[in-house]
């Protein structure tokens, strides 16, 4: 590397702490030490001696701080979000060790990189400021990030500029990013640093992303050009390469960088730059402070709530987690957090608290302000937050060394700090005691402990008026003076205080204490008080100037100190009011609940807009209670002469802006399907008139009149024959409905016959197939062979749960060339896709892109199944998984039931709460992004949260309506049977006892791709049961559970009411309330029916992650591929007679909402996917089920390692 022009060489000492040497038993203080000082030492080495050869140029190592294998912001327990594997001192102590032997070794630089977690990175500082302070020197530290995806946050949350916000108190020499991306998706991160950093900035990723075997193939000349921007730009001082790079790399960027200035460090202005999640910049507005005022939360203090003292101190920590957030929600800028109290263990209360509220990020979001009396308390808090807090409180209270040792600190953890105006003679009541005190605390923190003044916050002490002592009367006008004489005095300085406290002599009256609170900030603020803590949302709601006039006049003559008897006359005022009302609608008593305020103006409602903006704004908004009003008010306007015009009209505009906002990714897929079914709603309204306009023109004229609006083409879509799943085709027609396309939905089950008829009959313009189960991707291959018979030119788009471009590509595309076969990933990208299809200009050379795309990913199948290596079916049984079922662990469980049984007694609240919602919002295409992924966390994303919440909320009310109206049969039926294995058979006696006459037999299938770890076993089902020739017995279980019967009615309800949006919201419900009759079905089985874990004891959420034992696989899915293995299920438990759940041709279930499988009880049992199989496979399981070898290779064609013959 120095050959080639590096200038700056890093040691190999990434992992070179003792946590991360555990995994390698080189824990051990000497081996650690050892090597991080000969890393250094080589290192050093290489760079004297170059530097030698060229004193101009001189070589510089940076020992290499890496982020450790533990993260201290995230729980590696799911279940348990505040537990954290490592301790903030434990990593702190590593890094120390590091950081020590890395000096000894004579690095010229310290090189925090790679940090994903940014409270890893401040204990890193931490220990760096540690040793830079027991030793007496400093040498340039480097600080350098990573962002995981193209979120631009690091693993544990934070955007980049939040993350330079927590770390600046360091003060690196230079800062960057690193890892994870290439260059071409890390420039906009760089460049945001580059804004906000007042230091040197680098970057040095990766040679491009990694390719599927982890390799990167990124050439050096490619890196050279995708970095050129960053110097063109001049975002950067330094530029370097990481994972993947080589001399090749390195060399390139050398010579790239040589015609280039580097960047100029920038003049960033002096400001409180705090951190939670994201960045809180404080920049105050001397003309209205008020309008910049900091709320800072006070509901999770014990001392401010007793409902959250409450919680704390039962233990209760969501309830407590649940006021941080309503305080966020309100409003809250900073959230203060405090456990001063004789009945909680403060350490512990705090460091629980802080690591949950890390996990939530709807409240992490924002900084934190930890705040306690015992400085103990304090670092424990600020051991847990990776944002830049802030610290309340430090004073002299206990002398200057004590103040100083507490600041410094603070200084190590990066967090501002409020400083109490208290010193050794107690609290500063007057004036001149604020403003002395706070004097000589900020030239202290200045001058000797080196806190910048913007991280400098003064609490000059918020003392209670009104109490009817004459001495506190001067208390507020002292504070607001002092205030303003501190802002003058120590310059950069910001004020806080505990607004509550001002009006402490007037609790119980609502109106009276908030109006003091209104009237305290107004003045404070005036005379340059920054932030507060408060309830958030009642200073937000309680505006100066809107509070009530005469309540206002009796508050200032307290407050301000206006009369000798102002306390008295607010003591009169206050009793004639309810104590419940608010200052800006205060209420006398007696008055029967009418305020004074009265009724302001009428807001402006967007049914005050014209009719066309009206019906535009229904269609975004999904508002059907109006849409027929609006759309007669336009047919009978005179200004509309058919009712066609207003459907190509002011209908069609709408949904022109829905498909905009759409495809803008402005708008979500729930939003989109109420805006048709307002659409549907208003076209059934003008359909009578349009007959009617229709008839009469025939009357009149032979010819006929055009009553249907023109559209953006004709799409005729299908589930093909076989295959009863129709929820994704439903939302692709409606999506592409709002696009103007006309739609022609065949329904399920549809035969390729009906299919290309119908294309024909309507002249389609594209032709879309969907199918859920793997036979329908033989069916799809049969639609396209049959479509090349007929001749057609149709596209032919290709999509469902099982499909893929892969599958498109090599399985279907080959058969019909005449046009271009798409696999369309879901509903979104259907609509940019039919569009290019439909752009005379465009179409022809889109389509093919497709087929060069597509002849691509075919040579790349072929020469992957050429190139991966299979087991013999031989060999394979050889390396089979060998269980003792001799052995306890392994040896089987009598089931208490053996037969079978129907049950249909499920109780449907049960039901409702083992479903698990995360397929449920990807059915409606809503995705959280990290933190914010998977319910109920994606509540909380930005960007889909709020739309995810509605669609959670109509789906409780269309449970609650199926509950009462008892809408939908739940059922299913168990059956457990006596069986051994033989070979790779699963065998069913007619009974437990002797054994001797097999019933039916399960066929199961082997893996036999070969395995990279030698001696890992490879599975078939049957090695879960215990073998004939063993002697053991053993037990086979299986099910079919439904939850689809009503369903059909209550489709055919909401299609009468033009309603998709309920038809896809029942048939998504339908089918997340059948899995979750097979959850609670399989507990019953393991704990009372079966009976082999009876004292099983699992959350939901453990029982959604299979925490459980034993596994119940379905025949169609990875670990038995076969669909046909449910006919012998069907026929062993007489499925159809007793729970009229049916198998269609393709072995699909009717109705769709159905779930089956078979029971593993075992503790040896676990999933797996069988993957590829080869020839002799097939013809040996062909053989075994007396099934024709065709036939065979039909039903596992998508599990073939080779191409059957036709």
């Amino acid at each position: 590397m120095l050959e080639v022009g590096a200038d700056i060489i890093e040691t190999n000492t990434f992992s070179g702490t003792c946590i991360a040497q555990a995994d390698y038993e080189l824990q051990a203080e000497e081996e650690v030490r050892l090597i991080n000082r000969r890393a250094a030492e080589i290192a050093k080495a290489c760079c004297s001696e170059y530097t030698a050869k060229d004193p101009s140029k001189p070589r510089f190592v940076a020992g290499a701080i890496g982020p450790t294998n533990r993260t201290l912001s995230v729980s590696p327990s799911v279940e348990n979000p505040a537990f954290r594997n490592v301790t903030f001192d434990e990593v702190v102590a590593a890094y120390h060790t590091q950081i020590d032997s890395l000096m000894e070794g004579g690095v010229d630089i310290l090189l925090v990189e790679t940090i994903f977690d940014t409270l890893n990175a401040k204990a890193a500082i931490y220990a760096i400021e540690q040793y830079f302070d027991s030793k007496g020197v400093r040498i340039p530290v480097f600080v350098s990030g990573t962002i995981v995806d193209n979120s631009g946050r690091t693993l544990s949350g934070q955007t980049n500029e939040a993350f330079w916000n927590s770390v600046q108190h360091a003060r690196p020499m230079a800062l960057g990013l690193n890892c994870a991306l290439g260059a071409k998706d890390m420039i906009e991160y760089v460049e945001n640093l580059s804004k906000c950093a007042d230091t040197y900035v680098f970057a040095y990723p990766n040679a491009g992303l990694p390719n599927c075997m982890g390799g990167y193939d990124q050439t050096g000349e490619e890196m050279r050009e995708e970095l050129r921007p960053f110097l063109e730009q001049g975002i950067v001082n330094m530029l370097g390469g990481c994972c993947g790079t080589t001399t090749e790399h390195i060399g390139e960027i050398a010579d790239l960088a040589k015609g280039f200035s580097p960047r100029k460090v920038p003049t960033v202005e002096s400001k409180m730059r705090l951190s939670g999640l994201e960045p809180l910049n404080y920049t105050p507005d001397p003309s209205c402070a008020r309008k910049t005022f900091l709320n800072i939360g006070e509901r999770c203090n014990v001392a401010g709530s007793i409902m959250y003292k409450k919680a704390i101190v039962d233990g209760d920590y969501e309830k407590a987690l649940a006021i941080a957030r309503k305080q966020v929600e309100q409003g809250a800028d900073v959230l203060d957090i405090n456990m001063d109290d004789g009945l909680i263990d403060a350490v512990s209360a705090m460091t629980k608290f802080v690591n949950l509220l890390i996990s939530e990020p709807d409240v992490s979001k924002v900084p934190f302000m930890i705040d306690s009396s015992k400085f103990h308390v304090v670092e424990a808090g600020l051991k847990c937050a990776q944002g830049k807090c802030i610290v309340n409180s430090i004073s002299l209270k206990e002398g200057e060394e004590n103040f100083k040792r507490c600041a410094k600190i603070c200084k190590w953890h990066g967090a501002s700090v409020v400083v109490m105006a208290f010193d050794e003679n107690g609290q500063a009541a007057n004036f001149e005691d604020k403003v002395n005190i706070c004097q000589r605390a900020f030239r202290i923190l200045v001058e000797e402990v080196g806190i910048p003044p913007h991280d400098i916050i003064f609490d000059p002490n918020i003392l209670t008026v009104g109490t009817g002592l004459s001495e506190h009367n001067n208390y507020a006008v002292d504070f607001i003076r002092a205030t303003r004489e501190i802002k003058r005095l120590c310059p950069g300085c910001k004020i806080s205080g505990g607004v509550s406290n001002i009006a402490f002599s007037f609790r119980g009256n609502e109106a009276v204490r908030r109006g003091f609170h209104s009237s305290f900030l107004h003045h404070a603020c005036n005379a340059g008080m920054d932030m507060g803590i408060v309830n958030a949302a009642q200073v937000r709601a309680d505006i100066y100037e809107k509070v009530d006039k005469e309540l206002l006049e009796y508050v200032e003559d307290v407050l301000l100190n206006m009369c000798d008897n102002g306390t008295e006359r607010m003591l009169e005022y206050a009793a004639t009011l309810e104590p419940k009302c608010k200052p800006t609608a205060v209420v006398k008593k007696g008055s029967g609940g009418i305020s004074k305020a009265g009724g302001g103006a009428k807001e402006k409602s967007w049914r005050d807009d014209v009719v066309s903006q009206r019906i535009s704004h229904a269609l975004v908004k999904g508002i059907d209670e109006f849409i027929v009003k609006d759309v007669e008010e336009c047919r009978v306007s005179g200004e509309f002469e058919r009712p066609l015009n207003i459907i190509e009209g002011p209908l069609m505009d709408g949904m022109n802006v829905v498909g905009d906002l759409f495809g803008a990714g402005k708008m979500f897929l729930p939003q989109v399907i109420k805006s048709a079914r307002v659409m549907k709603k208003a076209v059934a309204h003008l359909i009578p008139f349009m007959e009617e306009e229709k008839r009469l023109a025939a009357l009149e004229s032979d010819s006929d009149v055009q009553t249907e609006a023109s559209h953006a083409g004709v799409v005729v879509m299908a589930t093909v024959k076989g295959d009863v799943h129709d929820i994704g085709k439903n939302i692709v027609g409606v999506v592409l409905g709002c696009n103007n396309f006309k739609v022609i939905d065949l329904g399920v089950m549809v035969p390729y016959e009906t299919i290309l008829d119908a294309a024909e009959e309507h002249n389609a313009d594209i032709i879309g197939l969907s199918g859920l189960i793997t036979p329908s991707l033989d069916e799809m291959v049969t639609v396209g062979i049959k479509m090349q018979q007929r001749g057609l030119k149709i596209p032919l788009l290709i999509g469902g749960a099982t499909t893929s471009k892969m599958h498109t590509a090599v399985k279907i595309s080959p058969h019909y060339t005449n046009s271009a076969v798409i696999y369309v990933l879901d509903a979104s990208r259907s609509v940019p896709v039919c569009q290019k299809l439909m752009d005379k200009e465009s179409a022809e050379d889109f389509g093919q892109e497709i087929r060069e795309q597509y002849n691509e990913l075919r040579e790349e199948f072929y020469t992957n199944l050429e190139d991966r290596k299979y087991l013999s079916l031989e060999k394979a049984r050889q390396k089979r998984l060998v269980l003792d079922f001799s052995q306890p662990e392994h040896a089987p469980v009598v089931p208490n039931f053996i037969g079978t049984k129907v049950i249909d007694d499920f109780d449907m609240m049960d039901v409702i709460q083992a479903i698990d919602w995360n397929p449920f919002f990807q059915v409606w295409q809503l995705r959280g992004r990290y933190p914010n992924r998977g319910y109920p966390k994606i509540f909380n994303d930005e960007t889909v949260g709020e739309e995810a919440k509605k669609l959670f909320d109509d789906a409780q009310k269309m449970l609650t309506k199926f509950r009462e109206n008892k809408s939908l049969k739940l059922v299913g039926i168990v059956g457990i049977y006596p069986a051994n294995s033989i070979g790779d058979d699963i065998v069913i006696y007619s009974d437990d006892a002797s054994r001797s006459e097999v019933t039916h037999t399960f066929y199961t299938l082997r893996q036999q791709a070969e395995k990279d770890v030698a001696g890992e076993p490879y599975f078939a089902l049957s090695d879960f049961i215990a073998p004939a020739d063993s002697g053991v017995k053993d037990y086979l279980g299986m099910f079919v559970c439904s939850a689809g019967f009503g369903l059909d009615a209550v489709i055919e309800e909401c299609r009468a009411n033009h309603d998709d949006y309920s038809i896809i919201m029942a048939e998504a419900l339908a089918d997340r309330l059948a899995e979750a009759v097979a959850e609670v079905l399989h507990q019953r089985v393991r704990k009372e029916t079966w009976g082999y874990a009876s004292d099983e004891s699992l959350s939901l959420n453990d029982l959604l992650k299979v925490k459980y034992s034993g596994i119940r696989p379905a025949p169609g899915y990875p670990s038995q591929p076969d669909h046909t293995e449910k006919n012998a299920m069907w026929d062993l438990m007489g499925v159809e007679d007793k729970t009229k759940v049916e198998l269609t041709e393709s072995l699909a279930m009717l109705p769709a909402a159905s779930v089956s499988g078979l029971y593993f009880a075992g503790k040896g049992s676990q999933y797996f996917a069988v993957g590829k199989i080869g020839k002799d496979q097939l013809a040996d399981y062909a053989l075994r089920k007396k099934m024709d070898v065709k036939e065979c290779e039909k039903w596992l064609s998508n599990s073939l390692n080779y191409e059957p013959t036709l």
